[in-house]
């Protein structure tokens, strides 16, 4: 019997013993939750034997074992069995492991079945490499929807805890601000300065984990887009930025129009972001130069620092989240973010029309923010 017709002839003797090689293992619920669960698997063994049932030419396998991308969506445009069960799984608490298991004990399932009932010599050799690629196109597609689903709860989760953090962090700082206006002594009054200045912190890797959430859940980065002098934006930056790294230099240069429609908000987390990068990672025993340059259409800022030439692996995945660079130079534990600062940079420029590139060799490296001068919608 070819392995499509056993397939179909014995679907509920497959589904018991895929069922009793996975319960043990997975530590799976009461038989009762297993009736819907067999469903997605039960429609995945129905569509490998109408696929593997097809007949089909050597040219047409070779193309079919070259293509291993996921499908998002059946043919009716519905969810895939591969990726109900994947739902399932992931919404039972299931880690992708365990999700695993489902599929090599459905192959071995079958496989094991089929050997017993047939005769060794009338197996067929190419039903099994057809099985094989039909299950693991089910499990790529599994394996994709469920990374997507468990994502999806991680950001969402995320976010609320962000957006639900807030409200007690501003209290600390606002209760540390008023001990420190009390002039209630030395001591006091260095305490509720460590407290703001933690507070700040905190405040500022708040912020970085709310942007990147909102851009990883498809929202990007909200901005409110109005009248800005760039020039009285700058100079808040810097000077904020001089206070804290007062070991530092930054000179700054400004020159043409530099008004026009952003969120100011969002532009000094930009440029704090940028300049703070050139900060860490620029010699330091050098300046830092800010350059802004404003022409007709839009206003330009290049950010200099003099140091060492970034390696190649560090210009590709420096501006993507949470990634470093395999030679960035180690720095204490308390002057390191999330690695976000770049990334979230990058999605301000995005939002405004705007864009960052960067440029390294053995001298200096700079950064370079274009940023259209009109209005966004």
């Amino acid at each position: 019997m070819r392995l499509a017709d056993f397939m179909v002839c014995n679907t509920e003797a497959i589904l018991a013993q895929w069922e009793a090689s996975v319960v043990p293992v997975t530590g799976a619920a009461a038989s009762a939750e297993w009736t819907v669960l067999r469903d997605p698997a039960r429609q995945i063994l129905q569509t490998v034997a109408k696929q593997i049932s097809v007949p089909q030419t050597k040219d047409a396998q070779q193309e079919q074992s070259r293509r291993r991308l996921p499908r998002t969506v059946d043919d009716a445009g519905e969810m895939t069995a591969g990726q109900t069960l994947a739902l399932m799984r992931a919404q039972r608490g299931f880690s992708i492991n365990q999700m695993a298991l489902d599929y090599r004990a459905l192959r071995s399932s079958v496989l094991r079945l089929w050997a017993d009932k047939a005769r060794p010599d009338a197996l067929d050799l190419d039903d099994i490499i057809r099985f094989d690629e039909a299950l693991d196109q089910a499990l790529a597609d599994s394996v994709a929807f469920f990374n997507k689903e468990v994502e999806q709860a991680r950001n969402l989760l995320l976010g609320m805890l962000g957006h639900d953090m807030r409200s007690p962090l501003q209290t600390i700082v606002t209760t540390a601000s008023h001990l420190a206006a009390l002039n209630a002594g030395e001591s006091v009054s260095d305490a509720a300065s460590r407290l703001i200045r933690s507070g700040a912190r905190m405040q500022s890797l708040l912020e970085d984990l709310c942007d990147f959430n909102r851009t990883k859940l498809g929202l990007g980065i909200k901005i409110d887009p109005h009248d800005v002098d760039l020039a009285e934006v700058l100079i808040d930056v810097i000077d904020q930025l001089r206070a804290v790294h007062s070991d530092r230099r930054i000179d700054v240069e400004a020159k043409g129009n530099l008004h026009g429609t952003w969120d100011g908000r969002r532009i000094q987390q930009l440029l704090g972001n940028l300049v703070v990068n050139a900060i860490k990672y620029g010699a330091p025993d050098t300046s830092v130069r800010v350059l802004v340059t404003g022409t007709d259409d839009e206003v330009r800022v290049e950010v200099w620092n003099r140091g060492p030439a970034i390696d190649g692996t560090t210009m590709e995945y420096m501006f993507k989240p949470l990634q470093r660079g395999l030679h960035e130079p180690a720095r204490p534990r308390d002057s390191g973010g999330l690695g976000l600062g770049l990334y979230i940079a990058t999605e301000i420029a995005k939002a405004h029309h705007g864009e960052i590139r960067a440029q390294s060799d053995e001298t200096q490296t700079i950064f370079s923010l274009r940023l259209p001068r009109r209005n966004y919608e």
